[in-house]
Formats: structure tokens, C-alpha cells, sequence
């Protein structure tokens, strides 16, 4: 944890002094707490420190929404996104904008959070209800991902218009974000990171399988049904704010087991803190790899997200040898 607040702390200062325009650290501090007016300072303050602070909300409810899905299915290459969130998010923002004409980020917003919500109780209620397993949970978000994304591919081909709107939002991006649109979500990130606090202790014991959690007292059924809660909050907040962003719930994970091992109770607080390093610095990178312009961190993460099972394919290769 030491060293992921350390990081968290660095990545928050590169983020603030690193883009179009270089800046040295004491200039940032400068403009954060005692500004002049200056043109930098107001680069600082009204455009790096908002996307900076959703980038750092952002990070850390699709880590903490990443490390609760694998736990749960018990599964390391399970993403959020299996349950339908990104998916259910897309299709209902693409409607919007494609037959209801809205197109104001907090239009998009609320939609975003209603479509998420509404694939995921779907997906639950494909894979069983209260009686779902991980399988069977799986095998739902997969159709149902499936069919969505089909249902927003034809319906952006089919209105040019929405097409050229959606490609901004579909990207995942964490430019021309407000912080607006934080506070709006913020109750529902908040809570969702709270419930998935909450679970570590049941999901530790969940992890050991089914039968032994229920040997050792644990509500199998009730901490599936809050974990599938905890991961719509935490994901569907995080998608309507900034699109969907891949793959921060699969790394981190993964990084966080080599300093904290695999237990739950560990785990999750620490992608809670190593998901937003992720996320800023994919942001940075964003920025400066291809001057003037920008590259999307959805891009970057998807990038990243690719090197990483090249890497485990060929760990696993080298294993059966």
C-alpha cells in the first residue's frame, strides 16, 4: 500500500506538470495553492486538475470493479465488462444519440448509467438469479455483450450522424471531461467502492470454493449478488463518465497479486490504489507520444492491455515447457 500511495502521489504530479505545455513541479504547486492569474495557472486548475482527479476516481473503481469480478468468478483473466457494463453503457448512449437526438455529456451520462444497470441485472438474471455461478455468468455476458455491441454497430452504421458522436464517446477518454460530471456519479463510485470493500472478507472465503465458504458460514448467494452490485456501481459509474475503458480491470489485478498475494483482503485496496497510477500514466502518455495531438487512454490501455497477454501467453508457454 506504502508503495502504491507513492506511486499514486507521483503519477498525480506528472499528470498536472506533463502535457502539451511542460511545466516544472514548482509552478504546478504554484497555480494549485497560490495562483496569479497566469496562463499556466489556468492550465492547471481548469484543465489538468479535473481530468486529473476523474482520471484518479476513474482508476480506482475499475480496479477496485476488476479485482471483485476475478474473486468472484475465480477466474484471473475475467474483466468487469463480462457482465455487460461497457456493453449496456454503449447501447443505450448510441439510442440517445441516434433516435432521441440527446447529445450533452449529461445526457449521455445518465443513460450510460441506466443502460450499464440494466445489462447487468440482465446478465444475473440470464445466469441464474440468486442460483447463478461464475459459468453460467459468464456465458451470459458473453451473449449479452455480443448482442449489444451488434445492436450498437448497426445502429451507428445506420445513422452516419450518430456514428460521428459515438466514435468520441466510445473511446474512452478522459479529455473535456467536467468535474461535474464526477460529483454527479460520485455517490454511486463511493458506494460501490464501500460494498466492495465490505466483501473482501466474504470473497476470501468465496475464493476457496463454494462449498467451503458455506462451511465456513458464508452467504455464497448474498455476496454474488452484492458483488455483481458493487461491479455495476463501480463500472457503470466509471464508463458513463469517461466511455469505456479496457483492460485497467484486468492489469491491475495482476500487478497488485506480485506485491500482495492473492488474498482478497489485501487485493482489493491495493487496486484501489494501483489502478489510478495506471490510468494517469496511460493518460501522459496520451498526451505526449504524438505532439500535437492527443491519443485516446482508451487506446493506450487497450495497447497496454494487448502487451499483457502476449506476456501471459508466453509465461504459460514457458511453464508446460
Amino acid at each position: 500500500m506504502l508503495l502504491g500511495v507513492l506511486l499514486l502521489v507521483g503519477a498525480t504530479a506528472l499528470s498536472l506538470a506533463v502535457g502539451a505545455r511542460q511545466m516544472p513541479l514548482d509552478q504546478v504547486w504554484s497555480a494549485l495553492f497560490d495562483p496569479s492569474g497566469t496562463e499556466n495557472d489556468a492550465i492547471v486548475r481548469d484543465l489538468r486538475l479535473p481530468r486529473t482527479l476523474i482520471g484518479a476516481a476513474v482508476g480506482a473503481a475499475l480496479g477496485l470493479g476488476g479485482a471483485v469480478m476475478q474473486t468472484l468468478t475465480r477466474n484471473p483473466l475475467a474483466d468487469p465488462g463480462l457482465l455487460g457494463v461497457n456493453a449496456g453503457a454503449s447501447a443505450a448512449v448510441v439510442t440517445a444519440i441516434g433516435v432521441l437526438g440527446i447529445t450533452s455529456f449529461t445526457g449521455h451520462l445518465w443513460f450510460a448509467l441506466a443502460g450499464a444497470a440494466l445489462a447487468a441485472t440482465a446478465v444475473n438474471a440470464l445466469g441464474g438469479g440468486r442460483w447463478a455461478t461464475p459459468v453460467r455468468l459468464a456465458l451470459a455476458g458473453t451473449a449479452v455483450n455480443a448482442a449489444l455491441f451488434g445492436y450498437v454497430n448497426g445502429l451507428s452504421l445506420w445513422h452516419l450522424s450518430t456514428l460521428d458522436e459515438m466514435r468520441f464517446w466510445s473511446v474512452g477518454t478522459l479529455a473535456n471531461r467536467e468535474v461535474s460530471l464526477l460529483v454527479t456519479v460520485a455517490p454511486l463510485l463511493l458506494g460501490g467502492a464501500v460494498l466492495a470493500l465490505a466483501l473482501a472478507r466474504p470473497l476470501a472465503a468465496v475464493a476457496l470454493g463454494e462449498d467451503h465458504a458455506r462451511a465456513l458460514g458464508t452467504r455464497v448467494r448474498r455476496v454474488r449478488v452484492l458483488s455483481v452490485v458493487a461491479i455495476t456501481l463501480l463500472c457503470g459509474g466509471a464508463t458513463a463518465v469517461c466511455g469505456p475503458i479496457g483492460f485497467i480491470g484486468l492489469m491491475i489485478p495482476h500487478a497488485a497479486r506480485a506485491f500482495c498475494g492473492p488474498d482478497p483482503r489485501r487485493l482489493i485496496p491495493c487496486c484501489a490504489v494501483f489502478a489510478p497510477v495506471l490510468l494517469l500514466v496511460s493518460d501522459v502518455i496520451g498526451r505526449v507520444v504524438m505532439p500535437p495531438s492527443e491519443i485516446e487512454v482508451g487506446t493506450v490501455t487497450a495497447f497496454l492491455g494487448g502487451l499483457l497477454f502476449i506476456h501471459l501467453v508466453r509465461q504459460r508457454k514457458v511453464a508446460q515447457l
